[in-house]
């Protein structure tokens, strides 16, 4: 018998239907005698109907009250798939997240868990029933309900496994498991069997929508087994493990893992900046200070007391607004400057362990991007992963050759 914890997303439980075939699919687990924890999201599309009426109610809403609307969506999927556990004859008891003891800071809209009351879910558990539980959601030390921020489901569902000490958290979705790139873009993608927490995180925070990275660093602190699933056909999915729980041979197998992209990506560069000590935070503290995210940094070396030329990226979201910054703050404090911009522009990413016993990767990157006539803008390395900036319309020409290149496509893998 083991312990599961299994977390259906919006598109999983998006229709009465759907919620039907998730009980039937939690009946199935428990009737070969394991025990089941479900964390469910809103029904899909929900989240984003309340969020609307609320805008149309008013246009900056307190996020106290936020949290306290958006939260409802969760409460009437568990008590539906409670009703549903309950005609097929499966005892089952539905939980908010404050019911159940998820415990978080005060941080509202995007609070993170401080701790888990596990108690009265283990007394359900040892009865014999299957515990359901509200995704995205917890409660603070004065008992305001609070939310994990967008995709706060997959993190509920891991927390969760890992408060419990559960065999394994099963992430349900509308995709079979995490491709070495995104199938709509390359139709020789290929599922991976298992990937690194590490690969998984870096993929994630690249581009990659299977998994809210938050998940993902919880499964990796807390040494969670973590599987991602289809909840509409069945299959093993991709297990996503410590890199210490990989086999030796399976560690020297894939160079690269994965290739993520996005175009969310914008580029500001300030030309003719002084190339003296503290340029860099004069530039970077009013835009942090706007809660402005910057991502990649160039600065360019210039000779001493010359002027040199410093280019970031920031989300696509964020480019007016940080040219505004730059424009009425930065450059005046610099004493002059100019300023170029481009959000037409996009990242593409190669990921994988393998990158630290082997060189040459980049230089070969480079060369199929050459050979495709791409020209990099930009570029960033870790010891597991290589991003270049290119322009956008570049984006799938680029993804798909770096795919070819890297022996990532179907008719690769099943030839060797």
């Amino acid at each position: 018998m083991a312990l599961y914890v299994q977390k259906f997303g919006g598109t999983s439980v998006g229709s009465v239907e759907r919620i039907k075939a998730v009980a039937e699919k939690v009946k199935g687990f428990r009737d070969e005698g394991h025990q089941v924890v479900v964390v469910v999201s809103a029904m899909s599309g929900e989240t984003n109907r309340l969020i609307g009426m609320a805008n149309e109610i008013n246009d900056e809403p307190t996020p106290r009250e936020m949290d306290m609307l958006v939260s409802t969506g969760e409460q009437v999927t568990i008590s539906l798939l409670a009703l549903a556990l309950h005609k097929l004859g499966v005892p089952a008891t539905s939980y908010t997240g404050s019911q159940v003891g998820i415990l978080t800071d005060s941080a509202h809209t995007k609070a993170r868990i401080q701790r888990i009351e596990t108690d009265e879910m283990r007394e359900d558990l040892d009865d014999g029933k299957v515990v359901v539980v509200a995704g995205f959601q917890g409660v603070d030390e004065e008992g305001n309900i609070t939310t994990l921020g967008r995709g706060g489901s997959d993190t509920t569902g891991v927390a969760l496994a890992a408060a419990l000490g559960a065999d394994e958290c099963q992430i349900y979705t509308d995709v079979d498991g995490v491709y070495t790139t995104d199938p709509r873009v390359c139709s020789k993608a290929q599922r991976l069997d298992s990937i690194t927490v590490e690969e998984m995180l870096e993929l994630a925070s690249l581009g990659s929508k299977v998994l809210q990275i938050r998940s993902v660093e919880f499964a990796g602190k807390y040494n969670v087994p973590l599987r991602v699933l289809s909840s509409f056909q069945d299959g093993p999915g991709t297990l996503i493990v410590a890199e210490s729980d990989q086999d030796e041979d399976s560690m020297e197998e894939p160079l690269i893992s994965g290739i993520a992209f996005t175009s969310n990506e914008a580029k500001l560069t300030l030309l003719n900046t002084p190339d003296v000590p503290g340029v860099a935070s004069r530039i970077l503290g009013p835009i942090a200070d706007a809660n402005i995210e910057v991502d990649m940094i160039v600065q360019n070396v210039a000779p001493a007391g010359d002027y040199t030329d410093f280019t970031f990226t920031v989300a696509k979201g964020d480019y007016k607004k940080t040219l505004k910054i730059l424009q009425e703050q930065v450059i005046p404090d610099l004493g002059g400057g100019e300023i170029n911009g481009d959000d037409n522009i996009a990242k593409v990413s190669l990921v994988g362990v393998g990158m630290r016993s082997h060189a040459g990767v980049a230089s070969k990157m480079f060369r199929v991007l050459a050979d495709e006539n791409i020209n990099i803008r930009m570029v960033s390395t870790s010891e597991i992963k290589i991003s270049v900036v290119i322009d956008e319309k570049q984006m799938e020409l680029a993804v798909r050759a770096l795919h070819t290149a890297f022996g990532l496509d179907k008719s690769d893998i099943e030839s060797e």
